[in-house]
């Protein structure tokens, strides 16, 4: 995911503010190229939502120029059906980040617009009807007039060490635009220097925007920020935002922040495109983390846009991580990041010690060897906390017959169906990829055998095994089965940190970003499923996870001590690890990418195609490749590309769609854009003659 360069151009966005009664052209969610023109009556500002007829139905859309003329006869252009003033136009700033975004990942400016958009500004029934009380924002100002407020006490910061208080320096010196990258080690105190800088920039009365990769991590940075904050603004100075929210707390947020009411906002990924008037600095918190690419959709990176929205206003954007992403530490090590550098732990604890237990010739206790059970054991006797770190959940990844070889297969996907374990007769067999649910069978659907056995672990059943050895410890699981309701894992983690919980289970949930006091162990199990991954960027996930599950422990205390089980101790990524060395594993990665040319030093684009057989999506793929050999004065830079063969997905099959894909690559960035720009004008209207579906991603994070 490298970051997106200051050099490209985005769509033309028109500044003229004000037209009168005339011609609008608007961006609407829908699947189609292009901007579509309307006649207005009045006055309307670009930026401005407006309601307008689309064939049958009204549709709720974006003024982004006020042009002289339509682009179709006059006869033939429609009337705005309302302008939604409830709201001042979106800054010419914000059309400018939405533009870009749409001309860098190739989507329609209206399928980046209104999408970001909360749901009541875009839904036409918020806006007309009996009950629409002059649309959501009045009914929201309104209701917020009667709101108690609570008053929250100011946060006495702590002292800095000299290297926090250098890398708050030097960013608090920057002028203009400049990337910083933070590398801090885990516990190194990143946090405060966030909160030093983001305390200069509000006190020149600019706004912050702080992301953060995932929703469990906002409530404890929330809690810290209205702490920070009280004597600069006040604790409604900051407003939260991530898909977590209804849709009433999600429009709240935008709309403070619009306003300028709020003054910092702290958000996951969906955050970076809040129109903030006044923002002066940004930061991305774990900027390594994969959480920051939307999965589908408009498939764009939260962190590469923020670098080129701090570029776009010429303010400062913080990346801080302990294990940069390899293209982050790439611009670093070239000049064009300026980096700052938290080599040790910001209280007086050195990092835990890694243990690398080879398990090729243990007696293995349920997936637990002699040694873990030990440490686990003094660790629960000296009065400390325990994480078994596992990233797979359920009870079991597979169910299956000894006699015939029978595996819980999901009917729908090439995948595996996973044991779960509900309480008495509530067991039941789950597809993690397309959700599909059944009941345990009896006996084996094929030979009749009842002697079915779970194979391999998860979560639950390794928080079942750990009641068994430990019987007396408090033991809590923390995954997405168990934090499914709205606060709930908010509520574990409290538990955590009020002492009542001797051993955590958790999946990658609890692996970065939580401040556990009395956390001594850490334990990982079944590490090695990613050695061996085809995903080149595999080594590169594997160490960052376990890098940051290891600074989970002994933060506040001596001696934290994290054990991992391996059959192959020997790998580089271990090693690594075991010296806490990120710098070497960097160089090592970087040096592996750019002897084959790998990203960071190529550019990619995926496109995927889906279909009820897999041959129409190959057929589809192979199609799209030769595109450019039949136009190839349309297709200039063709040359530079280089065009891999289609390839089924490693699951080929979710809920009866087959899927492949195409790797496009090319060693220049600019090419691949105006490669993929002239591919995109043609692909619409090649794939009518297939019967598939299919998404273009730049910047693929899985291959």
């Amino acid at each position: 995911m490298p970051d997106i360069p200051s050099s490209s151009q985005p769509l033309p966005v028109s500044d003229t503010g004000e037209a009168s009664g005339g011609w609008v052209r608007v961006a609407l969610d829908v699947p189609l190229q292009g901007l579509f023109d309307y006649k207005v009556l009045i006055p309307v500002q670009v930026g401005t939502r407006v309601i307008v007829p689309f064939g049958r139905r009204k549709l709720v859309g974006v003024v982004v120029d006020t042009p002289e003329q339509p682009a179709l006869d006059v006869s033939l252009v429609r009337e705005v059906d309302q302008v939604l003033d409830d709201l001042p136009p979106f800054p010419v700033d914000w059309l400018r980040l939405a533009s870009f975004a749409a001309q860098y990942y190739q989507r329609p400016l209206g399928e980046v617009m209104l999408p970001t958009l909360p749901a009541p500004l875009r839904r036409i029934g918020a806006y007309q009807g009996k009950r629409s009380a002059g649309g959501p924002v009045s009914r929201m100002d309104k209701r917020s007039g009667v709101q108690s407020k609570v008053s929250v006490a100011p946060d006495v910061p702590p002292l800095l060490n000299a290297s926090q208080s250098d890398a708050v320096t030097q960013i608090a010196a920057l002028q203009g635009h400049k990337a910083v990258l933070l590398h801090g080690v885990t516990g190194s105190g990143k946090t405060e220097v966030y909160m030093h800088v983001a305390q200069h920039v509000l006190a020149r009365g600019k706004q912050v925007l702080f992301l953060v990769p995932e929703i469990n991590l906002t409530p404890q940075l929330e809690q810290s920020l209205r702490m920070r904050l009280a004597g600069l603004g006040g604790h409604d100075a900051l407003a939260v935002m991530h898909s977590g929210l209804a849709d009433g707390e999600r429009l709240r947020a935008w709309v403070r922040v619009q306003r300028g009411e709020a003054r910092v906002l702290l958000g996951t990924r969906m955050a970076v495109f809040a129109p903030m008037p006044e923002l002066g600095l940004i930061i991305v918190d774990e900027e390594h983390d994969t959480s920051y690419k939307q999965q589908e959709g408009l498939r764009y990176s939260a962190r590469d846009l923020s670098v080129w929205r701090g570029n776009d206003l010429g303010i400062p954007v913080v990346l801080g991580s302990a294990t940069p992403s390899l293209e982050s530490w790439n611009h670093a090590e070239t000049g064009h990041y300026l980096r700052c550098t938290l080599a040790e732990r910001a209280r007086d604890v050195g990092l835990p010690s890694v243990r690398l237990v080879d398990t090729r010739r243990l007696a293995m206790r349920e997936g637990f060897s002699p040694q873990l059970i030990e440490a686990a054991g003094l660790r629960l006797e000296a009065g400390e906390q325990v994480l078994i770190f596992l990233n797979r959940r359920g009870y079991a990844p597979v169910l299956n017959c000894a006699s015939c070889g029978w595996v819980s297969q999901c009917p729908r996907c090439t995948a595996y169906t996973v044991l779960h374990r509900g309480g008495a007769r509530r067991n039941f067999l789950q597809c993690h990829h397309c959700g599909y649910q059944a009941r345990v069978p009896v006996a084996c659907p094929d030979c009749g055998d009842q002697d079915l056995k779970p194979m391999g672990r998860g979560t639950q059943r390794v928080e079942e095994h750990l009641a068994e050895l430990f019987p007396e410890a408090r033991i809590a699981r923390i995954d997405a089965d168990s934090t499914r309701l709205k606060g709930s894992a908010q509520a574990l983690f409290d538990k955590v940190h009020a002492g009542e919980i001797d051993i955590m289970v958790g999946t990658q949930m609890v692996a970065k970003g939580h401040d556990f006091s009395r956390l001594g162990l850490v334990g990982v199990l079944n590490a090695d499923a990613m050695l061996f991954a085809q995903d080149f960027r595999a080594p590169e996930r594997l160490f960052s996870q376990l890098m940051q599950v290891a600074g989970r422990a002994g933060r506040h205390t001596k001696g934290g001590e994290v054990i991992i089980q391996t059959d192959y101790p020997e790998q580089s990524v271990y090693q690594a690890l075991q010296r806490h060395d990120y710098v070497g594993f960097a160089r090592h990665g970087l040096d592996e990418r750019k002897a084959v040319g790998l990203p960071p030093y190529a550019y990619q684009a995926l496109l995927t195609a889906e279909g009820k057989a897999l041959a129409d999506a190959l057929a589809f793929l192979e199609g799209a490749r030769a595109l450019p050999d039949q136009d190839a004065s349309r297709f200039s830079t063709a040359s530079a590309i280089t065009i891999y063969d289609p390839v089924p997905l490693r699951v080929v099959r979710v809920a009866h769609i087959e899927r492949a894909q195409l790797l496009v690559e090319s060693a220049h960035r600019r090419a691949l854009q105006e490669f993929l720009s002239a591919w995109c004008s043609v692909l619409p209207t090649f794939a009518r003659g297939f019967k598939v579906r299919y998404h273009l991603e730049v910047d693929p994070l899985e291959i």
